[in-house]
């Protein structure tokens, strides 16, 4: 296991489907890339940048994304998104994200994550269900 510093860089790439669409997943009615899923798909890179430098049973969990959407990409078209850990602050973790499809750069901006205890976080999450209102 390596040593997480910033400039770690990674990325992830999968081709633009029905599922992937603003009018399947509800979030408008073209059949074109969803914001949303090119927010995930951005997470998706940074969290697996990181990963393999967590020690066991720690994760990271997104906590603002800002972004922008600037082009429109069909189905069948190949799309790829980088993150780059450009700081680490304590647990706050800073990635500059990049997304492309085949036509060039479509989107991208600045996501935060925090490193957590992976169990410590799922066991707070889950006490909101015994302690609603």
């Amino acid at each position: 296991m390596g040593h997480l510093q910033e400039g770690l860089t990674g990325s992830i790439e999968f081709i633009v489907d029905d599922e992937h669409t603003a009018k399947e997943i509800g979030s408008g009615t073209l059949e074109v890339l969803a914001t949303p899923v090119m927010i995930s798909m951005l997470e998706k890179a940074a969290w697996t940048t990181v990963q393999p430098y967590l020690a066991e049973g720690y994760g990271t969990v997104g906590s603002l994304m800002n972004v922008t959407h600037e082009s429109p990409t069909p189905i069948g078209m190949k799309v790829e998104c980088i993150a780059k850990l450009v700081a680490i602050d304590e647990r706050k973790l800073i990635f500059e994200v990049d997304a492309y499809d085949e036509k060039g750069h479509i989107g991208g901006g600045t996501h935060e994550r925090y490193i957590v205890n992976n169990d410590r976080f799922q066991t707070k999450a889950d006490a909101k269900k015994s302690n609603s209102r």
